[in-house]
Protein backbone atom coordinates (compact mmCIF):
# COMPACT_ATOMS: atom_id res chain seq x y z
CA UNK A 1 0.00 0.00 0.00
CA UNK A 2 1.48 3.33 -1.02
CA UNK A 3 1.63 6.24 1.40
CA UNK A 4 -0.91 8.13 -0.72
CA UNK A 5 -3.46 5.32 -0.51
CA UNK A 6 -2.87 4.76 3.21
CA UNK A 7 -3.34 8.48 3.85
CA UNK A 8 -6.53 8.54 1.76
CA UNK A 9 -8.04 5.68 3.77
CA UNK A 10 -7.00 7.24 7.08
CA UNK A 11 -8.28 10.72 6.28
CA UNK A 12 -11.46 9.87 4.40
CA UNK A 13 -12.66 6.53 5.83
CA UNK A 14 -14.67 5.84 2.66
CA UNK A 15 -17.60 3.46 2.70
CA UNK A 16 -16.73 -0.07 1.66
CA UNK A 17 -16.26 -1.73 -0.68
CA UNK A 18 -14.19 0.76 -2.62
CA UNK A 19 -11.15 0.85 -4.84
CA UNK A 20 -8.41 3.46 -4.49
CA UNK A 21 -5.86 3.83 -7.28
CA UNK A 22 -2.56 5.69 -6.97
CA UNK A 23 -1.99 7.35 -10.35
CA UNK A 24 1.71 7.81 -9.58
CA UNK A 25 2.08 4.01 -9.70
CA UNK A 26 0.41 3.91 -13.12
CA UNK A 27 2.84 6.54 -14.40
CA UNK A 28 5.77 4.59 -12.95
CA UNK A 29 4.60 1.39 -14.65
CA UNK A 30 4.30 3.19 -17.99
CA UNK A 31 7.82 4.58 -17.68
CA UNK A 32 9.25 1.19 -16.76
CA UNK A 33 7.64 -0.61 -19.68
CA UNK A 34 8.56 2.07 -22.20
CA UNK A 35 12.12 1.90 -20.89
CA UNK A 36 12.22 -1.90 -21.15
CA UNK A 37 10.78 -1.89 -24.69
CA UNK A 38 11.85 1.48 -26.13
CA UNK A 39 11.14 0.51 -29.74
CA UNK A 40 7.59 -0.74 -29.10
CA UNK A 41 4.48 1.42 -29.07
CA UNK A 42 2.40 1.02 -25.94
CA UNK A 43 -1.32 0.53 -26.55
CA UNK A 44 -2.94 0.43 -23.11
CA UNK A 45 -5.70 -2.20 -22.92
CA UNK A 46 -8.57 0.04 -21.88
CA UNK A 47 -10.72 -2.86 -20.64
CA UNK A 48 -8.35 -3.34 -17.68
CA UNK A 49 -9.53 -0.07 -16.15
CA UNK A 50 -11.26 2.55 -18.31
CA UNK A 51 -11.35 5.32 -15.71
CA UNK A 52 -11.10 8.78 -17.31
CA UNK A 53 -8.34 9.70 -14.85
CA UNK A 54 -6.19 6.82 -16.10
CA UNK A 55 -6.90 7.51 -19.76
CA UNK A 56 -6.02 11.20 -19.37
CA UNK A 57 -2.80 10.36 -17.54
CA UNK A 58 -1.68 7.85 -20.15
CA UNK A 59 -2.63 10.13 -23.01
CA UNK A 60 -0.37 12.78 -21.54
CA UNK A 61 2.47 10.27 -21.20
CA UNK A 62 2.22 9.40 -24.89
CA UNK A 63 0.37 6.10 -24.74
CA UNK A 64 -1.82 4.71 -27.48
CA UNK A 65 -4.88 2.58 -26.72
CA UNK A 66 -6.25 -0.89 -27.43
CA UNK A 67 -10.05 -0.71 -27.40
CA UNK A 68 -12.78 -3.34 -27.48
CA UNK A 69 -15.87 -1.24 -28.28
CA UNK A 70 -17.08 2.08 -29.62
CA UNK A 71 -17.67 3.48 -26.09
CA UNK A 72 -14.04 2.74 -25.22
CA UNK A 73 -12.95 4.52 -28.39
CA UNK A 74 -15.09 7.51 -27.45
CA UNK A 75 -13.63 7.48 -23.93
CA UNK A 76 -10.10 7.62 -25.33
CA UNK A 77 -10.98 10.49 -27.63
CA UNK A 78 -12.60 12.33 -24.73
CA UNK A 79 -9.36 11.86 -22.77
CA UNK A 80 -7.42 13.64 -25.51
CA UNK A 81 -6.13 10.74 -27.60
CA UNK A 82 -6.18 11.20 -31.37
CA UNK A 83 -7.69 8.49 -33.61
CA UNK A 84 -4.29 7.47 -34.97
CA UNK A 85 -3.42 6.32 -31.43
CA UNK A 86 -6.38 3.94 -31.17
CA UNK A 87 -6.63 0.30 -32.24
CA UNK A 88 -9.98 -1.51 -32.43
CA UNK A 89 -8.52 -4.74 -31.10
CA UNK A 90 -11.67 -6.80 -30.58
CA UNK A 91 -11.99 -9.50 -33.23
CA UNK A 92 -15.78 -9.65 -32.74
CA UNK A 93 -17.45 -6.45 -33.92
CA UNK A 94 -20.81 -5.44 -35.33
CA UNK A 95 -20.71 -3.88 -38.79
CA UNK A 96 -22.33 -0.74 -37.37
CA UNK A 97 -19.59 -0.47 -34.72
CA UNK A 98 -16.84 -0.83 -37.32
CA UNK A 99 -18.51 1.89 -39.36
CA UNK A 100 -18.82 4.18 -36.32
CA UNK A 101 -15.16 3.65 -35.36
CA UNK A 102 -14.18 4.52 -38.93
CA UNK A 103 -16.30 7.69 -38.77
CA UNK A 104 -14.43 8.60 -35.58
CA UNK A 105 -11.14 8.30 -37.44
CA UNK A 106 -9.90 4.87 -36.34
CA UNK A 107 -7.92 3.10 -39.05
CA UNK A 108 -6.41 0.09 -37.27
CA UNK A 109 -8.58 -3.02 -36.86
CA UNK A 110 -8.09 -6.61 -35.66
CA UNK A 111 -9.67 -9.70 -37.19
CA UNK A 112 -9.32 -13.48 -37.04
CA UNK A 113 -11.91 -14.74 -39.54
CA UNK A 114 -12.94 -14.15 -43.13
CA UNK A 115 -16.35 -12.82 -42.15
CA UNK A 116 -14.81 -10.23 -39.82
CA UNK A 117 -12.30 -9.20 -42.47
CA UNK A 118 -15.09 -8.67 -44.99
CA UNK A 119 -17.04 -6.55 -42.48
CA UNK A 120 -13.99 -4.32 -41.99
CA UNK A 121 -13.39 -3.99 -45.73
CA UNK A 122 -17.03 -3.03 -46.30
CA UNK A 123 -17.31 -0.56 -43.43
CA UNK A 124 -13.77 0.79 -42.96
CA UNK A 125 -12.26 0.89 -46.46
CA UNK A 126 -8.55 1.59 -46.71
CA UNK A 127 -7.91 0.73 -43.06
CA UNK A 128 -4.93 -1.27 -41.82
CA UNK A 129 -5.83 -4.72 -40.54
CA UNK A 130 -3.95 -7.27 -38.48
CA UNK A 131 -4.79 -10.92 -37.98
CA UNK A 132 -4.70 -12.50 -34.55
CA UNK A 133 -3.26 -16.00 -34.24
CA UNK A 134 -3.89 -18.62 -31.58
CA UNK A 135 -1.32 -19.29 -28.86
CA UNK A 136 -1.17 -22.06 -26.26
CA UNK A 137 -1.60 -19.79 -23.23
CA UNK A 138 0.70 -22.09 -21.26
CA UNK A 139 2.17 -20.41 -18.18
CA UNK A 140 -0.63 -17.84 -17.88
CA UNK A 141 -2.89 -17.59 -14.83
CA UNK A 142 -5.70 -16.33 -17.08
CA UNK A 143 -5.28 -17.98 -20.52
CA UNK A 144 -6.89 -16.34 -23.55
CA UNK A 145 -6.78 -19.21 -26.01
CA UNK A 146 -9.58 -20.61 -28.18
CA UNK A 147 -12.03 -17.68 -28.27
CA UNK A 148 -9.63 -15.26 -29.95
CA UNK A 149 -7.28 -15.93 -32.83
CA UNK A 150 -7.02 -18.45 -35.63
CA UNK A 151 -4.59 -21.12 -36.75
CA UNK A 152 -1.43 -19.66 -38.32
CA UNK A 153 -2.19 -21.39 -41.64
CA UNK A 154 -5.57 -19.70 -41.70
CA UNK A 155 -3.96 -16.37 -40.80
CA UNK A 156 -1.74 -16.66 -43.90
CA UNK A 157 -4.76 -17.23 -46.11
CA UNK A 158 -6.73 -14.41 -44.48
CA UNK A 159 -3.92 -11.90 -44.92
CA UNK A 160 -3.64 -12.88 -48.57
CA UNK A 161 -7.38 -12.37 -48.85
CA UNK A 162 -6.99 -8.94 -47.22
CA UNK A 163 -4.55 -7.95 -49.96
CA UNK A 164 -7.34 -8.48 -52.49
CA UNK A 165 -9.82 -6.31 -50.58
CA UNK A 166 -10.00 -2.58 -49.89
CA UNK A 167 -7.88 -2.81 -46.73
CA UNK A 168 -4.15 -2.90 -46.00
CA UNK A 169 -2.78 -6.21 -44.63
CA UNK A 170 -0.65 -4.66 -41.92
CA UNK A 171 0.47 -7.34 -39.51
CA UNK A 172 -0.04 -10.18 -37.07
CA UNK A 173 -1.08 -10.13 -33.43
CA UNK A 174 -1.05 -12.63 -30.60
CA UNK A 175 -1.64 -12.72 -26.87
CA UNK A 176 0.32 -15.17 -24.73
CA UNK A 177 -2.23 -15.07 -21.91
CA UNK A 178 -2.90 -12.68 -19.09
CA UNK A 179 -0.59 -12.82 -16.06
CA UNK A 180 2.02 -14.66 -18.12
CA UNK A 181 5.12 -15.61 -16.12
CA UNK A 182 6.86 -17.78 -18.73
CA UNK A 183 9.12 -15.51 -20.75
CA UNK A 184 9.59 -18.18 -23.40
CA UNK A 185 5.99 -17.83 -24.56
CA UNK A 186 6.83 -14.65 -26.50
CA UNK A 187 9.67 -16.48 -28.23
CA UNK A 188 7.35 -19.25 -29.43
CA UNK A 189 4.72 -16.79 -30.66
CA UNK A 190 7.29 -14.62 -32.44
CA UNK A 191 8.76 -17.67 -34.16
CA UNK A 192 5.34 -18.46 -35.63
CA UNK A 193 4.76 -14.82 -36.52
CA UNK A 194 8.08 -14.47 -38.32
CA UNK A 195 7.26 -17.54 -40.42
CA UNK A 196 3.99 -15.89 -41.47
CA UNK A 197 5.89 -12.73 -42.44
CA UNK A 198 8.30 -14.74 -44.60
CA UNK A 199 5.56 -16.74 -46.29
CA UNK A 200 3.54 -13.62 -47.10
CA UNK A 201 6.59 -11.80 -48.43
CA UNK A 202 7.25 -14.67 -50.85
CA UNK A 203 3.68 -14.21 -52.08
CA UNK A 204 4.13 -10.48 -52.60
CA UNK A 205 2.50 -9.20 -49.40
CA UNK A 206 4.81 -7.19 -47.11
CA UNK A 207 3.58 -7.07 -43.53
CA UNK A 208 4.90 -4.27 -41.33
CA UNK A 209 3.68 -4.72 -37.74
CA UNK A 210 3.69 -7.28 -34.93
CA UNK A 211 1.23 -6.74 -32.09
CA UNK A 212 2.65 -8.73 -29.17
CA UNK A 213 -0.40 -8.21 -26.98
CA UNK A 214 -0.36 -8.10 -23.21
CA UNK A 215 0.48 -10.69 -20.59
CA UNK A 216 2.71 -8.44 -18.46
CA UNK A 217 1.86 -9.42 -14.89
CA UNK A 218 1.07 -7.88 -11.55
CA UNK A 219 2.55 -9.40 -8.42
CA UNK A 220 -0.16 -11.14 -6.42
CA UNK A 221 0.77 -13.88 -3.94
CA UNK A 222 3.85 -15.07 -5.81
CA UNK A 223 6.81 -13.28 -7.36
CA UNK A 224 6.89 -12.44 -11.07
CA UNK A 225 9.80 -11.50 -13.33
CA UNK A 226 10.69 -7.83 -13.51
CA UNK A 227 9.70 -5.54 -16.37
CA UNK A 228 13.30 -5.42 -17.60
CA UNK A 229 13.37 -9.22 -17.83
CA UNK A 230 10.32 -9.17 -20.10
CA UNK A 231 11.86 -6.45 -22.22
CA UNK A 232 15.14 -8.35 -22.61
CA UNK A 233 13.41 -11.64 -23.47
CA UNK A 234 11.13 -10.03 -26.04
CA UNK A 235 13.96 -8.06 -27.63
CA UNK A 236 16.09 -11.21 -27.89
CA UNK A 237 13.21 -13.13 -29.46
CA UNK A 238 12.57 -10.38 -32.01
CA UNK A 239 16.22 -10.36 -33.06
CA UNK A 240 16.38 -14.15 -33.17
CA UNK A 241 13.39 -14.53 -35.46
CA UNK A 242 13.47 -11.31 -37.52
CA UNK A 243 17.20 -10.63 -37.67
CA UNK A 244 17.98 -7.08 -38.77
CA UNK A 245 14.50 -6.62 -40.28
CA UNK A 246 12.53 -6.08 -37.08
CA UNK A 247 9.04 -4.77 -37.89
CA UNK A 248 7.04 -2.16 -36.06
CA UNK A 249 6.00 -3.55 -32.69
CA UNK A 250 3.07 -2.95 -30.38
CA UNK A 251 2.44 -4.13 -26.83
CA UNK A 252 -0.91 -3.96 -25.05
CA UNK A 253 -0.41 -3.88 -21.27
CA UNK A 254 -3.49 -3.81 -19.10
CA UNK A 255 -2.96 -5.64 -15.83
CA UNK A 256 0.74 -4.80 -15.86
CA UNK A 257 -0.05 -1.11 -16.21
CA UNK A 258 -2.66 -0.62 -13.49
CA UNK A 259 -2.95 -3.80 -11.42
CA UNK A 260 -0.57 -2.93 -8.60
CA UNK A 261 -1.77 0.68 -8.48
CA UNK A 262 -5.05 -0.12 -6.73
CA UNK A 263 -6.28 -1.47 -3.41
CA UNK A 264 -9.84 -2.47 -2.54
CA UNK A 265 -10.94 -1.89 1.01
CA UNK A 266 -13.66 -4.25 2.16
CA UNK A 267 -15.52 -5.04 5.39
CA UNK A 268 -16.10 -8.40 7.04
CA UNK A 269 -19.87 -8.95 7.03
CA UNK A 270 -20.05 -12.38 8.66
CA UNK A 271 -17.81 -15.08 10.11
CA UNK A 272 -19.32 -18.53 10.59
CA UNK A 273 -18.82 -22.29 10.48
CA UNK A 274 -21.00 -24.87 8.75
CA UNK A 275 -20.82 -27.39 11.59
CA UNK A 276 -19.41 -27.72 15.08
CA UNK A 277 -16.53 -29.75 13.65
CA UNK A 278 -15.81 -27.46 10.72
CA UNK A 279 -12.06 -26.79 10.62
CA UNK A 280 -12.39 -23.68 8.50
CA UNK A 281 -14.34 -20.52 9.13
CA UNK A 282 -16.31 -18.92 6.36
CA UNK A 283 -15.43 -15.24 6.07
CA UNK A 284 -17.95 -13.22 4.07
CA UNK A 285 -16.81 -9.86 2.69
CA UNK A 286 -18.94 -7.01 1.36
CA UNK A 287 -17.44 -7.58 -2.11
CA UNK A 288 -17.47 -10.71 -4.20
CA UNK A 289 -17.40 -11.99 -7.75
CA UNK A 290 -20.23 -9.73 -8.86
CA UNK A 291 -18.85 -6.64 -7.14
CA UNK A 292 -15.57 -6.60 -9.04
CA UNK A 293 -13.70 -9.78 -8.12
CA UNK A 294 -14.76 -11.81 -11.17
CA UNK A 295 -11.18 -12.93 -11.75
CA UNK A 296 -11.39 -15.13 -8.66
CA UNK A 297 -13.33 -17.50 -10.94
CA UNK A 298 -11.66 -20.92 -10.64
CA UNK A 299 -9.39 -19.13 -8.13
CA UNK A 300 -7.23 -18.09 -11.08
CA UNK A 301 -6.18 -14.68 -9.77
CA UNK A 302 -5.29 -14.81 -6.10
CA UNK A 303 -5.19 -11.35 -4.59
CA UNK A 304 -3.05 -10.64 -1.50
CA UNK A 305 -5.33 -9.91 1.45
CA UNK A 306 -4.30 -8.01 4.57
CA UNK A 307 -6.07 -7.08 7.79
CA UNK A 308 -5.30 -4.77 10.68
CA UNK A 309 -4.94 -7.85 12.90
CA UNK A 310 -2.14 -9.48 10.91
CA UNK A 311 0.89 -10.65 12.85
CA UNK A 312 -0.78 -12.98 15.33
CA UNK A 313 -2.10 -16.54 15.04
CA UNK A 314 -3.94 -17.29 11.80
CA UNK A 315 -6.06 -20.18 10.58
CA UNK A 316 -7.45 -21.42 7.24
CA UNK A 317 -10.59 -19.74 5.93
CA UNK A 318 -12.99 -19.89 3.02
CA UNK A 319 -13.63 -16.45 1.55
CA UNK A 320 -16.96 -15.53 -0.02
CA UNK A 321 -18.92 -12.52 -1.20
CA UNK A 322 -22.19 -11.08 0.13
CA UNK A 323 -24.67 -11.93 -2.65
CA UNK A 324 -27.45 -14.51 -2.67
CA UNK A 325 -25.66 -16.57 -5.31
CA UNK A 326 -23.91 -19.83 -4.52
CA UNK A 327 -21.25 -19.08 -7.15
CA UNK A 328 -20.11 -16.08 -5.11
CA UNK A 329 -17.31 -17.97 -3.34
CA UNK A 330 -13.88 -16.40 -3.84
CA UNK A 331 -11.36 -18.85 -2.42
CA UNK A 332 -11.94 -22.33 -1.07
CA UNK A 333 -8.91 -24.25 -2.38
CA UNK A 334 -6.22 -21.55 -2.35
CA UNK A 335 -5.31 -21.99 1.34
CA UNK A 336 -5.89 -18.46 2.55
CA UNK A 337 -5.24 -17.91 6.25
CA UNK A 338 -6.61 -14.98 8.25
CA UNK A 339 -6.13 -13.93 11.89
CA UNK A 340 -7.89 -16.04 14.52
CA UNK A 341 -9.13 -12.85 16.18
CA UNK A 342 -10.65 -11.43 12.98
CA UNK A 343 -14.04 -9.90 13.79
CA UNK A 344 -17.21 -8.89 12.00
CA UNK A 345 -16.86 -5.24 11.01
CA UNK A 346 -13.09 -5.43 10.52
CA UNK A 347 -11.75 -3.86 7.35
CA UNK A 348 -9.52 -5.83 5.01
CA UNK A 349 -7.30 -4.63 2.18
CA UNK A 350 -7.36 -6.56 -1.08
CA UNK A 351 -4.16 -5.59 -2.83
CA UNK A 352 -3.21 -5.37 -6.51
CA UNK A 353 -6.81 -4.77 -7.59
CA UNK A 354 -6.36 -1.86 -9.98
CA UNK A 355 -7.11 -4.00 -13.05
CA UNK A 356 -10.25 -5.89 -14.03
CA UNK A 357 -12.29 -4.96 -10.96
CA UNK A 358 -14.37 -1.83 -11.59
CA UNK A 359 -14.78 -2.89 -15.22
CA UNK A 360 -16.17 -6.27 -14.07
CA UNK A 361 -18.42 -4.85 -11.36
CA UNK A 362 -22.10 -5.67 -11.94
CA UNK A 363 -24.76 -2.97 -11.97
CA UNK A 364 -26.91 -3.51 -8.87
CA UNK A 365 -26.88 -7.31 -8.82
CA UNK A 366 -28.90 -8.19 -5.70
CA UNK A 367 -29.23 -4.45 -5.21
CA UNK A 368 -25.55 -3.96 -4.43
CA UNK A 369 -24.15 -0.78 -5.98
CA UNK A 370 -21.25 -0.96 -8.47
CA UNK A 371 -17.76 -0.74 -6.98
CA UNK A 372 -16.96 2.85 -5.98
CA UNK A 373 -13.52 4.00 -7.10
CA UNK A 374 -11.22 6.91 -6.23
CA UNK A 375 -8.21 8.02 -8.29
CA UNK A 376 -5.59 10.01 -6.42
Amino acid sequence: MTEKIARFFAENRPATPCLVVDLDVVARNYDRLSGALPDAKIYYAVKANPAPEILRLLTGLGSSFDTASVPEIEDCLAAGATPDRISYGNTIKKAADIRRAYELGVRLFAFDSEAELEKIAANAPGSRVFCRILTSGEGADWPLSRKFGCDPEMARDLLLRAAALDVVPYGVSFHVGSQQRDLAQWDAALSTTAAIFRDLEEKGVALRMVNMGGGFPTRYRTDVPGTDEYGFAIDEALRRHFGNRIPETIVEPGRGMVGDAGIIQSEVVLISRKSANDLRRWVYLDIGKFGGLAETMDEAIQYPIETERDGGPAEPVILAGPTCDSADVLYERAEYRLPVDLRIGDRVAIRATGAYTTSYSAVNFNGFAPLQAYYI
